[in-house]
């Protein structure tokens, strides 16, 4: 038969098996390892539709066994099993489940796996995948075989009713040469318990060797297990975390969302870790391992924890190696950063040694959490530490001693001014470090007797007691010497009085200064051009530096004396470099420059004066 003109033909596509099974191998599995695992979750599948089947069967009836002996790996279960329809149906159609039959879509939620392609990964460690499987739906029906191959080729048969006495289904893997990694014994029983440690049915697994079945999951998960005393109970839940994470919890917290079916641990780390740093939790689905790294299932702030979980409703991804991020996720996620919050605010309340232990630990963790969450800020606030100029403190102590308390921008800021502002009586806490200065300038919501200002150099210099007139007029001289020395670097110099006597000067300077004369100066230097004209629009008046001397110190009684004008220069070029070093601040190359020159000139003159 002609088809007419511009008529369109149904085709069908043409699956290079080969082709596909590489693309999963490098792209959607991480690991050949995987192979057991599918096997594994497609026998629980095969175990629940069982059960399903038959509701009055008793726990443990049906169970799954695994066998490898180093030249075969066999995964029996005692589940609903396949009919040889079911096979051409869904063993044969890549992409099909047979999860997705008909008479079992409403009990969807019950299966560990969404996707019809896990037996596809057992050509990751074999060429052809044996199955031989008997159907508890159809009872008088045989036992059927199929044989997949990695070409892409299969075959189908029926087999006589001894052959399979009972339902249920057997894959036999020959693994491949490059496969023996994963597919010796004791590699089985390995992946078997990593993966199966948790499951709800019977798992075993024989060698080969004669002995009988070693249990791969001889215990419930330890939350699902009684225990006499509510002690024994946080003993055997903390042993277990170190089991799992290998270190001994700081304390354990245990985790309970019934609406998703969700239980588990999370365990407090003893040390503290690196801002941002997220560790994996371990999350299983219906006691299946779907992943060690599971970063998604916490908020970033609680990288306090590390956590294991088995839930019931969560979707796994195609590769079922992490979750797929929908609402229910999103929700556990809310959910269990609740149960974290109530965990801290329990400590607070009954229990402050661990509560201290908490915070010594991983008290930017909580900063991070309280500058969002007023309820951990109301109640742990005045318990974090900060960096103050009474040392490193409570804001609770500090507010003590301090009605006012002032807050500097930056680190190197509170390290320039911390003596003297201590000296002087003046409140300080670095803001430098992350979330502190957000956090103190809300330190009024919980201790509202108590003000919150940011530290500018004219607050601190406003608190440094002036020089008489006659010392001042004295002084000038030198002054004027020293300002010359100094303007190549946009600094003013002042003469004051202030505590502690042995610091000779102190440079009064802040970032934002140090940024607007960078760009005065790049706009000076493009002049003319379009760079120029941007930075020229975008100047400000800058403020000048402050090189601030101290009059009670002697080293700077004696220099205000020097009368030689380039022995002045050079000690007032020493001191702007001593105390820009004690800014800690990176220096220019110039200032590096200029220490080493002027401690040069000192020493000069230092040698020819006792020559």
């Amino acid at each position: 038969m002609t088809l007419p003109a511009n008529a369109a033909t149904d085709r069908t596509f043409q699956v290079d098996l080969r082709g596909l099974v590489d693309l999963l191998s490098h792209h959607l599995y991480s690991s050949p390892r995987v192979y057991l695992r599918e096997l594994m979750q497609n026998a629980v599948d095969a175990l629940t539709a069982r059960h399903t089947l038959e509701p009055d069967a008793p726990a443990g009836a049906f169970g799954i066994r695994l066998y490898a002996d180093g030249s075969v790996v066999r995964v029996e279960d005692d589940g609903v099993g396949l009919t040889e329809a079911d096979v051409h149906t869904f063993l044969a159609t890549i992409g099909r489940s047979s999860k997705r039959a008909e008479k079992i879509a409403e009990q969807r939620a019950d299966f560990i796996g969404q996707f019809g392609i896990g037996l596809l990964s057992c050509f990751l460690v074999a060429d052809e995948i044996h199955v031989v499987s008997r159907s508890a739906r159809t009872p008088d029906a045989p036992a059927v075989e199929w044989r997949g191959r990695g070409d892409g080729s299969y075959s189908v048969r029926t087999l006589p009713a001894s052959s399979r006495p009972r339902p249920g289904t057997t894959v036999t893997l020959t693994p491949r040469a490059d496969a023996a990694e994963w597919t010796r014994p004791a590699q089985v029983h390995s992946l078997a318990r990593h993966f199966g440690s948790l499951l709800r049915h019977p798992v075993t697994f024989d060698d080969g060797t004669g002995g009988a079945g070693v249990a791969v999951n001889p215990e419930p998960a330890p939350w699902a297990q009684s225990h006499p005393t509510p002690g024994a109970r946080s003993r055997a839940l903390a042993a277990y975390g170190e089991e799992v994470f290998g270190f001994k919890p700081l304390d354990t917290i245990e985790l309970d969302l019934p609406a998703v079916g969700l239980k588990g641990i999370a365990c407090v780390l003893p040390e503290a870790v690196p801002a941002g740093r997220r560790h994996g939790h371990r999350v299983h689905v219906k006691g299946m391992l779907l992943s060690e790294q599971a970063e998604e299932i916490l908020p970033e702030w609680a990288f306090f924890v590390r956590c294991v979980v088995d839930a019931e409703s969560l979707r796994p991804t195609a590769s079922r190696e992490s979750l797929y991020e929908d609402d229910t996720l999103a929700a556990v996620r809310d959910a269990l950063a609740e149960r974290l919050r109530a965990w801290i605010a329990r400590a607070a309340a009954s229990d402050p040694d661990l509560l201290g232990r908490f915070l010594q630990a991983h008290h930017l963790a909580v900063k991070s959490l309280a500058v969002h969450d007023d309820e951990i800020l109301r109640m742990l606030l005045p318990w974090l530490p900060f960096e103050t100029t009474d040392g490193h403190c409570t804001l609770d102590e500090f507010a003590r001693t301090h009605r006012t308390v002032l807050v500097t921008s930056t680190v190197e800021e509170f390290r320039q001014i911390a003596a003297i502002a201590s000296a002087a009586g003046l409140g300080v806490v670095n803001g430098g470090y992350t979330y502190d200065r957000d956090l103190v300038h809300r330190l009024p919501e919980v201790r509202p007797e108590i003000s919150v200002a940011d530290l500018d150099p004219a607050t601190l210099t406003a608190h440094l007691d002036p020089v008489d007139r006659e010392t001042e007029l004295a002084a000038a001289a030198y002054l004027a010497q020293a300002r010359d020395a100094l303007a190549v670097f946009d600094v003013d110099v002042a003469l004051r009085t202030f505590q502690p006597a042995s610091a000779p000067a102190l440079l009064m300077d802040s970032r934002e200064a140090r940024h607007e004369r960078t760009r005065s100066q790049l706009a000076r230097e493009q002049e003319g051009g379009i760079w120029g004209d941007i930075l020229g629009a975008l100047r400000q008046e800058a403020p000048r530096a402050q090189l601030i001397l101290n009059q009670l110190n002697p080293l700077v009684r004696t220099a205000l004396t020097i009368d030689e004008p380039e022995l002045a220069r050079t000690s007032a070029e020493a001191l702007y470099g001593q105390a820009a070093m004690l800014s800690r601040r990176p220096l220019r190359p110039a200032e590096s420059s200029l220490i080493n020159r002027s401690f040069l000139d000192l020493l000069a003159h230092a040698l020819r004066k006792d020559s």
